[in-house]
């Protein structure tokens, strides 16, 4: 069992495979020789990966990834140790399948889809024995109280999203499912038999943010969200009675506003007393502990005084904590169960970079190990426990072997309040003749934000970055206050401070990149999604006079409109946002949300912007786009609009990645004066609209034209 965090909290981010076309040699590349000056294409590093997700079936016999079928992401499977034999069990056309996980039968392969990116996932289950796949989750309208069903404002019906809740070794031929087709805002809990589709209703949710069930499928505990922010855990004060499951709940613990974020069950022990936590409560960085369900007692487990605990490794049938990471500038592991100690010790020299324990066996005898680097393909390996040894598996991207990729550098940034901001430059290949990790003179750099504000820029291969580097530009990425992992004064920090203090951050970072000699002050670009793409409205609007340009990918513009239109099943989470953004649902709150809105300060803006969206963003929606696009039409301001039909909170198909970051590349190009890889044929399979501002961008025009986009 291998558990990565998060919060009770919705992420908003952007999330987009990277990497090559499909091969079929498992033995580990040779080296090439590396020629500075490449242009490297954005086809190898926006494209499918050649591999990816390698992971054990639980009874060791048999391998999973996800590999492309004529371009697009499908499940392969194959014999442990016969790479060469592993064949394509799904058929999907359209966006792929980039999430799936074995079920504990060793025979069944799970995974979820949606419909254009709107997030209402389905799931399915495919049998290896005939290939059979079935809907687990067969339902395509929410049901209002009045029976009627419940629409969208386009009048379409709103579709259920589906979630995976539960799965265990003790009922290996059934998974828990939340559905929130009762209620659009509340997941129930049903449990499904995976061969037959049969459904049981065994919690029925009344207005919690979730539940924690044990190996049994029982439901222990339970989070409910408080008007001030905090949470409340409950737990069972009696077993279930009747179809709907646990009816009467008992407070447990209180977990305030200011450690919600970073305090969550993630699971139980084997006797079923204790639940392992992460809980920042009277600390500041989270830290792992084991809390007696009924003494409420808490034992602490693992900690560090300079990051919340990222992940755990976790026995797969006795529930014991076996090891913790952490990351700070790079993950690193404590072990907390010496009898691994001798398997950490030797993966340590298996390989370059980070690793991390993606799959292992029911019995243990068998972990999939990935190798993180920032300038090259990540590699997996199947380690024999018994034998202390690892074999290479494949690389997820052959393609970028012998490419002139660049190194990911940590620095920290200090703010100029004094907090400090861990962050990570690159730097064009071939600028740094004396290798002080600082360009022989400024060049042109591209501030790029991150999205949530809820989540972390981290050390690795960022192809965005390899990317920006190769065309000449400096490329930073800061972990500006509200940024997780990093205790929770530096998250809260950045409570309603969205376009004030955290907005500070990421100038300062300018600064210090000017003041370090990285960045030519003339010729600095805002890029990011999501929050990054708010960011980046911001920095146009509030600071016009500090960067060149802008590229604004599915960012909000209008606070009020963002959190008005959330999707229903973030309305137990509303309160988190009221706190740390702002209360859309006052009078004073509006006001004040008006106030960081970009939307109503388009008059400022002077600078080139570029802005994509997906008109199916659950998160960010359409609108959000349109209406300040809209707003600067009607003060003849000059905005490129790129608009994906088929998208949603980011751009998923490879076609349309390449297709927006030929735009973009040509566009950053002409207002920063880096190197460009024509428009060719990126738009091939696309399925990008240009609404607005092609002229503003050089040779996009005569691009549409060729590819008879209108």
């Amino acid at each position: 069992m291998i558990r990565r965090f998060a919060s009770l909290s919705v992420t908003v981010s952007l999330l987009a495979f990277a990497g090559t076309a499909h091969g079929q040699n498992a033995a580990q590349p040779a080296a090439k020789s590396v020629d500075a000056g490449q242009l490297i294409p954005r086809s190898v590093l926006f494209g499918n990966p050649e591999r990816a997700s390698l992971r054990l079936s639980p009874d060791g016999n048999k391998i999973a990834f996800v590999a492309p079928v004529a371009g697009v992401l499908n499940v392969w499977v194959g014999p442990a140790g016969k790479l060469d034999d592993a064949r394509p069990v799904t058929r999907d056309t359209g966006r792929g399948i980039r999430s799936f996980s074995w079920a504990y039968t060793s025979n069944d392969i799970l995974y979820s889809q949606d419909v254009g990116g709107d997030e209402n996932f389905k799931i399915f289950r495919l049998d290896l024995t005939n290939n059979d796949v079935r809907d687990l989750t067969p339902f395509d309208t929410i049901h209002g109280p009045d029976g009627k069903p419940v629409a969208l404002p386009n009048g379409k019906p709103l579709r259920p999203a589906a979630r995976i809740e539960g799965v265990s070794h003790k009922v290996p031929q059934q998974i828990l499912i939340g559905l929130n087709n009762r209620d659009p805002s509340f997941h129930d809990v049903y449990r499904v038999n995976i061969r037959t589709g049969e459904l049981t209703l065994i919690q029925k949710n009344d207005g919690f943010a979730g539940f924690q069930f044990d190996d049994d499928f029982v439901a222990r505990l339970a989070a409910k969200q408080n008007e001030d922010g905090s949470t409340t855990l409950q737990k069972a004060a009696a077993p279930a009675a009747g179809p709907e499951g646990v009816s009467k709940w008992e407070d447990f613990q209180k977990i305030g506003m200011e450690d919600a974020l970073s305090t969550n069950p993630i699971g139980f022990s084997k006797d079923g007393k204790t639940v392992y936590m992460t809980d920042s409560r009277g600390r500041n960085t989270a830290a792992l502990v084991g809390i007696d369900l009924a003494t409420g007692k808490s034992k602490l487990i693992s900690e560090d005084a300079r990051a919340d605990v990222d992940g755990a490794v976790i026995h797969p049938t006795e529930n014991t904590v076996q090891a913790v990471s952490y990351e700070y500038l790079r993950s690193e592991w404590k072990i907390v169960d010496p009898s691994i100690q001798a398997d950490f010790d030797y993966l340590k020299t298996v390989s370059a970079g980070d690793f991390n324990i993606t799959s292992r066996t029911l019995d243990d005898s068998k972990w999939v190990v990935s190798y993180l680097i920032d300038n090259g393909p990540s590699k997996s390996f199947i380690y024999d426990r018994k034998a202390k040894k690892a074999t290479f598996v494949f690389s997820n991207r052959r393609d970028l072997e012998g490419l002139p990729l660049a190194s990911l550098q940590p620095v920290v940034i200090k703010s100029r309040d004094g907090l400090e901001l861990v962050s990570y430059l690159t730097i064009p290949v071939g600028s740094d003749a004396d290798g002080n990790g600082r360009p022989d003179k400024p060049v042109p750099m591209v501030l790029n934000v991150h999205g949530g504000p809820w989540a972390r820029d981290s050390w690795g291969f960022n192809p965005e970055h390899q990317w920006l580097a190769n065309r000449g530009y400096a490329v930073l990425s800061v972990n500006f206050r509200s940024s997780t992992g990093f205790g929770k004064a530096f998250l809260n920090a950045g409570n309603r401070e969205w376009a004030g203090k955290m907005h500070n951050d990421l100038l300062d970072a300018v600064n210090w990149a000017v003041a370090e000699g990285i960045a030519d002050k003339s010729k600095v670009a805002i890029y990011g999604g999501s929050y990054g793409g708010y960011a980046t409205l911001v920095g146009l609007t509030f600071t016009p006079d500090v960067f060149a340009c802008g590229v604004d990918i599915v960012g909000p513009s209008n606070i009020v409109t963002l959190l008005s239109t959330i999707p229903p099943y973030w309305l137990p989470l509303v309160e988190q946002f009221a706190q740390r953004v702002g209360d859309h649902r006052t009078e004073e709150g509006r006001k004040f949300l008006e106030s960081r809105s970009p939307l109503n300060f388009v008059d400022r803006i002077t600078k080139p912007l570029l802005i994509g969206q997906g008109a199916n963003d659950p998160r960010v929606k359409q609108t959000e786009a349109d209406q300040i696009v809209k707003a600067m039409q009607a003060k003849n301001i000059p905005v490129t609009y790129v608009l994906y039909p088929d998208e949603g909170h980011g751009f998923a198909r490879p076609p349309n990645r390449t297709s927006f970051y030929a735009v973009t590349e040509a566009f950053l190009a002409k207002h920063l004066g880096g190197r460009v890889q024509p428009i060719g044929d990126d738009f091939k399979g696309s399925s990008l609209k240009v609404p607005t501002g092609a002229e503003q961008v050089p040779e996009l025009k005569a691009a549409l034209d060729k590819a008879g986009i209108k």
